[in-house]
């Protein structure tokens, strides 16, 4: 049982984005005058009369061939019709029936059905007469909207939820929020895609080809995994443009949200400093992290330890990510490909780890044994006690009567002891220093 999609399609510059965050509530889509802006699908839940379904929005639909983006775009729009079990069919009223739109109406002719027409722009409602020209399209009656000030869109929802089955369902509550990150043409489209099983995101060469955050849920093992590819991150004074700076901005959002993050770098550039930057956004917002190295296919002189020394020279220079999951992979190939989900649902799981309170102490006695915190000020540091507090990521909070003298170098100490009794795999640990109620 699956939630139901409605996928918005229709030439370029319609007015489709604008319509996906009429409905949507707020901008989600990136909305621009020039054509071509929204590239990829873009989910969105909605619910509406009591019925809830994945909104989609679409880029510009062309008939360009070859191996073009537009080729690309248009092979895109052509899954989520495939996929929806309603489709909005957006023309624009004050540019009038064009020659596109009569090709569009062909294509979209085998799913005659599910096809909604939608006449937007129509701003002088209820005056308007405009849209009845695109009766010659063979879908019926259009309904004329303007998304940009809202009108009729409440009549559009109502024809449909009135066209949706009724057995759609939302993501189980113990869904995990993935995103997929990394910088700009390092592969996390393709490796989106694998993981999928099908062309879910746009891939072409040029960098920054996926400018919008795309939902993408699948059934692994009986878990559902949600799926965010988002577009490549580039350190801020790099984005000038209106449209990158927001993809950045909601790339940012994904990480906030997401449970699990999976930072990919091309196994052939290495790691960059950007991409540790991105690693210690992941690891200060508290997900889990795995590192999948992609095109580890293309590496042609590689032994048995060729990624050992890549991982030491990483943690060289962020010792953090030792506690973080490498798989070389390759989108091309699928090589690791599924050894990458069991790793996203190990990491999942073990973010919501619970200790119990006489484990947490007993390990933290061992600790203390093997090496006393140091004394500051002819003071003498204790450590009385320690409790999990916390999950997702585990916290742990220690109580001591000079909590202020704990150096930042003996809380590593005992984070790594932590992590070396339990192991929390590609999840930051915290420790939180409180001082001892009452007279220390």
């Amino acid at each position: 049982m699956r939630r139901s999609t409605v996928a918005i399609v229709g030439r370029p510059n319609v007015g489709k984005s604008t319509l996906f965050n009429r409905i949507a509530g707020g901008r989600r889509a990136i909305v621009d005058d020039r054509p071509g802006v929204t590239r990829d699908r873009h989910y969105a839940s909605v619910e509406w009369g009591g019925r809830a379904f994945w909104l989609v929005d679409t880029g510009g639909w062309s008939e360009a061939g070859g191996g073009s983006l537009e080729a690309a775009i248009r092979r895109q729009v052509d899954v989520a019709v495939r996929d929806a079990e309603a489709v909005l069919f957006v023309v624009d009223t004050q540019a009038g029936l064009h020659p596109a739109d009569e090709a569009m109406a062909e294509a979209l002719r085998p799913f005659h059905d599910r096809v909604l027409l939608v006449a937007n722009k129509a701003d002088e409602l209820p005056d308007v007469q405009s849209h009845h020209v695109f009766q010659r399209l063979g879908f019926g009656d259009p309904v004329a909207v303007s998304a940009a000030l809202g009108k009729g869109s409440g009549d559009l929802l109502d024809y449909v939820a009135a066209r949706l089955p009724h057995e759609a369902d939302a993501l189980p509550a113990d869904a995990v929020q993935v995103a997929v990150i990394g910088r700009p043409n390092v592969g996390k489209s393709s490796l989106t895609n694998e993981l999928l099983g099908e062309e879910r995101s746009v891939v072409a060469a040029s960098p920054g080809t996926t400018r919008d955050a795309i939902d993408s849920p699948l059934r692994y093992h009986g878990r559902t995994l949600n799926f965010i590819d988002t577009a490549g991150l580039r350190r801020r004074p790099k984005v000038v443009d209106e449209i990158e700076f927001y993809s950045s901005l909601r790339t940012e959002r994904a990480i906030e949200h997401a449970h699990v993050c999976v930072l990919v770098i091309d196994a052939a550039l290495g790691m960059h400093a950007q991409d540790l930057r991105i690693a210690e956004q992941v690891w200060e917002r508290g997900a889990g992290l795995i590192v999948a190295v992609n095109k580890w296919d293309l590496v042609t002189e590689k032994d048995t330890a060729t990624a050992r020394r890549g991982e030491q020279a990483v943690l060289d220079r962020m010792p953090a990510l030792g506690a973080a999951p490498f798989v070389y992979v390759s989108a091309l190939t699928g090589q690791r490909v599924r050894r990458l989900l069991d790793l996203i649902l190990t990491v999942a799981d073990t973010r919501e780890r619970r200790v119990p309170t006489a484990e947490v102490n007993r390990v933290l006695r061992e600790l203390v044994a093997r090496n006393q915190p140091p004394q500051r000020g002819g003071r003498d540091v204790k450590l009385l006690y320690g409790s999990q507090i916390g999950t997702a990521p585990p916290t742990f909070a220690i109580v001591s009567n000079h909590p202020d003298d704990v150096t930042e170098a003996y809380q590593r100490y005992l984070a790594n002891g932590f992590r070396a009794a339990w192991t929390f795999p590609g999840s930051s640990l915290r420790l939180k220093l409180k001082r001892k109620r009452g007279r220390g």
